[in-house]
């Protein structure tokens, strides 16, 4: 899965890395060390796909009596229960009451610039931050939203929820048993624009190991309330070697300044 995630690149990297514009941003919403379901993250939606909205984490489907917190939809729907990384079978996303609709129509960008996973069995007590090497940063997870109205009160709320799949070699050694769906920047908008179900189940894949590496943080990860730059320190060595500065400093330091000056 992926509940926690992290948010720091300055709007105008934003802007420019995705061809967008970021609107005046929601108070306390950004720089985010630790997005996590409730909280209101900026996606790019493919019905205003040249702008930033900002939306739940967790997504709750149109025909819901109340307020729910789908944070996930995996890719394989009901298949694959043991989380078999070498599973090939259908994407039985597109057949889920929750995600059916969405998937088909309602998809976005969910942009990232790093995120939290635990250990399969220990959950958050034992975290790691997972980024893209050589500073491939920010980039989007593959998502997909909702509108809800409810039903006593007729407040609107827009939601997202982001897809997971099979965990790589990586997420294995962590280990954990899930990936969330990184995409490409050749595919982000073809995920936005895709009409046919072949073309957009196609993608749900996961991110080539050798392009992302992970170390362990300090648990203090766990508490939605904390939010500071701090959560990013590393408790251990990181899964791969690199020859390169640790992208701890790069989280910390380059996206501190979330303003437009």
């Amino acid at each position: 899965m992926c509940g926690r995630y992290v948010v720091v690149s300055k709007v105008e990297v934003i802007e420019k890395r995705f061809n967008v514009t970021v609107p005046e941003l929601p108070l306390n919403v950004l720089p985010s060390f630790n997005i996590g379901p409730g909280s209101m993250a900026p996606v790019i939606t493919n019905d205003q796909p040249t702008k930033v909205q900002f939306f739940q984490f967790g997504l709750t489907p149109f025909w819901a009596k109340k307020k729910m917190y789908l944070f996930n939809a995996r890719a394989e729907g009901d298949g694959n229960k043991e989380n078999d990384p070498n599973y090939t079978g259908g994407k039985g996303i597109i057949s889920k009451p929750s995600f059916k609709r969405a998937i088909r129509s309602q998809r976005c960008l969910v942009i990232a610039d790093a995120f939290i996973e635990g250990t399969t069995n220990e959950g958050l007590s034992h975290p790691y931050v997972v980024y893209l090497r050589d500073q491939q940063r920010p980039f989007a997870f593959a998502g997909i939203w909702e509108k809800w109205a409810d039903p006593e009160t007729g407040d609107i709320t827009n939601s997202f929820a982001i897809i997971t799949t099979v965990s790589n070699s990586l997420l294995q050694m962590i280990p954990h048993h899930r990936s969330p769906v990184i995409l490409s920047q050749s595919q982000e908008r073809k995920w936005l624009k895709a009409e046919h179900l072949n073309e957009i189940t196609g993608m749900l894949e996961p991110f080539p190991s050798d392009q992302m590496n992970a170390y362990p943080i300090d648990s203090r990860i766990k508490n939605p309330r904390a939010n500071d730059r701090q959560l990013m320190d590393p408790i251990g060595e990181r899964l791969l070697p690199e020859t390169e500065t640790v992208v701890k400093t790069s989280l910390q330091l380059q996206g501190m300044s979330f303003g437009r000056g």
